[in-house]
């Protein structure tokens, strides 16, 4: 599930839409809560971090020109630590501009005065994208197998391949540091081994009779000398 989505009704988007002008932000509220979204409001930056503090949202409708710190400004701190969507709204029509809110980190930018269908039109374009590219990082490709990594499940084509727990665990750990050595101390924790590392090698030599075409050339699961172990998915 996309991080920025609230837990509310998963089949509406949760819109934070940021603007000083009081009559804009109400008309966007309203055509956009017609147009399936649920939509919630904030006049300035400030406000706008308190309720990002509180709730969770799928995409930021930012304006730019707002008087304290301007939607550049909190477009650029917010990417310090968070990938939440974010759409500008500008009157600055300059290239120059475009290309600032765009290097600052947005996903994309509109001018005033817009037609509200662009607009929707935009967003939705953004959060599929979003979604397509969750979907993606979710899954590892590993030759003909396929690691789910949400529900840590393994597949070859369309038939799951059985996993015992430890095997389970062992592989999510490997899995959430795809290309980087994990060591063998740190997977026996993960898989609760009672740091048993004999037990990791023998559970890692398992799924290499799993995932592997030869599991004495390992391509995928392979192994760090003096550290531990590594998976290369493609």
């Amino acid at each position: 599930m996309n991080p920025y989505t609230a837990a509310m009704d998963a089949t509406e988007p949760h819109l934070l839409v940021v603007d000083d002008d009081a009559r804009l932000r109400d008309l966007l509220r309203r055509y956009l809560t017609d147009r399936g979204f649920r939509v919630t409001t904030a006049g300035d930056a400030a406000e706008a971090r308190r309720k990002l503090d509180g709730l969770a949202f799928d995409l930021l409708v930012l304006d730019v020109m707002m008087p304290g710190e301007d939607g550049i400004q909190l477009t650029a701190s917010l990417r310090a630590s968070s990938r939440i969507p974010i759409l500008l709204l500008t009157a600055k029509a300059e290239s120059v501009d475009r290309i600032d809110g765009l290097e600052r980190g947005a996903d994309d930018y509109l001018t005033k005065p817009f037609e509200p269908r662009e607009l929707v039109l935009r967003i939705r374009n953004i959060l599929q994208r979003v979604a397509s590219e969750a979907e993606r990082t979710a899954v590892l490709r590993l030759g003909e197998y396929r690691l789910d990594l949400r529900r840590a499940e393994l597949s070859r084509g369309e038939e799951p391949v059985r996993l015992t727990s430890a095997e389970q665990s062992l592989l999510a750990a490997l899995a959430a540091q795809p290309g980087e050595a994990v060591s063998r101390a740190a997977l026996a924790e993960a898989a609760a081994m009672g740091g048993n590392l004999r037990a990791v090698d023998v559970q890692i030599t398992r799924l290499r009779r799993k995932i592997e075409r030869d599991p004495r050339f390992p391509r995928y699961l392979q192994t760090v000398r003096g550290t531990g172990y590594v998976l290369k998915p493609d």
